[in-house]
């Protein structure tokens, strides 16, 4: 079991992440990756995605040599530069005393370049944010404008909780099983835990990779994190299509095929391109293109310009497999 304690001021220290974490999110999809469990929903998931690694992710391996992970991977930025900053940022002290700790076991020596992180080297630490960016652009980055609309509704869902309930009432609705018990939140686990908040905040994200327990971030000079699982994980809609969805991107283009699954909701050129962390030139080039072939709709009001789906566009989506309909 474990215990958060509040007091009345950590209460009102309780804020709901505005946008999902790219690193914390890569994390949890890496670990239901390395899981055996639940093999008949994710088995399918898991090879396609271990085929489609690319070798620059290897070191992550390394890192995380087993079960346990290195605290400081945990970073809770919400674009993945930021996130990449926070965790070269890590105290040296830090750094040395996880890497210690995950290799304590291990009956092998620690590789050579794990060596040069535990010392500080910069080459060790531009091959692990390299291996954690080929990381995300291979398991999330087709997904994670979905990743984003989820995000968005789960904030949304919890945001009407507290205004109907109040915080404690939706603390004990956010975790299945959880429950507040006079000050403390308290969350099932194999093992005991009372950590005292004094004054540090909580930050709740929800996790779309992982249908685990939630995952507790308790680092010093931090608020703590309590990444929870919501809806039923993996595999998400991209990652699920297979032939069909590299079929649909060979012929449209996979940024084309993400604006159109945006636009079951409608956008702005300049929406489009922060979704998708491009200019606003390339989106319209696209949007011209799917406008063209009759899969979107543009009007302006005012000064923006705003996209939406058309039927026949919802109708392609759709039929590229999985559960794609729920985007219109």
């Amino acid at each position: 079991m474990i215990r958060i304690h509040f007091t009345t001021a950590d209460f009102a220290q309780v804020r709901f992440a505005p946008r999902p974490a790219p690193l914390q999110e890569l994390n949890v999809a890496l670990m239901k990756m390395c899981r055996p469990d639940d093999e008949l929903l994710f088995g399918r998931w898991r090879r396609r995605l271990l085929r489609s690694l690319p070798p620059a992710v290897l070191p992550l391996r390394d890192v995380v040599p087993a079960e346990a992970a290195p605290a400081f991977l945990d970073v809770f930025s919400d674009t993945l530069k930021e996130g990449a900053d926070t965790v070269r940022a890590t105290r040296p002290d830090l750094v040395r005393s996880e890497m210690e700790r995950v290799y304590a076991r291990q009956a092998s020596p620690a590789p050579l370049w794990i060596r040069g992180l535990h010392r500080g080297d910069a080459e060790a630490w531009q091959l692990l944010v390299r291996a954690q960016r080929a990381a995300f652009d291979t398991a999330l980055r087709p997904v994670w404008p979905l990743v984003q609309d989820l995000h968005q509704r789960e904030f949304l869902r919890h945001a009407l909780a507290v205004a109907e309930h109040g915080i404690g009432a939706a603390l004990a609705a956010l975790v299945p099983g959880s429950r507040l018990h006079e000050s403390g939140w308290e969350l099932d686990a194999p093992y005991e835990q009372d950590i005292e908040l004094r004054g540090r905040g909580v930050l709740l994200l929800p996790t779309f990779h992982w249908t685990g327990r939630p995952l507790i971030s308790h680092l010093p000079g931090r608020p703590l994190t309590v990444t929870y699982p919501a809806g039923p994980g993996v595999p998400l809609p991209s990652a699920e299509s297979d032939d069909t969805d590299d079929a649909l991107a060979g012929v449209l283009g996979r940024t084309r095929v993400e604006i159109l699954l945006l636009l079951a909701d409608e956008h702005t050129t300049s929406a489009l391109a922060r979704r998708l962390a491009v200019s606003n030139a390339t989106v319209s080039a696209h949007t011209a293109a799917l406008r063209g072939a009759g899969l979107i709709t543009t009007v302006r009001a005012g000064r923006a310009v705003l996209h939406l789906r058309t039927a026949l566009g919802s109708l392609l989506v759709r039929r590229r497999g999985g559960t794609c309909g729920t985007h219109g």
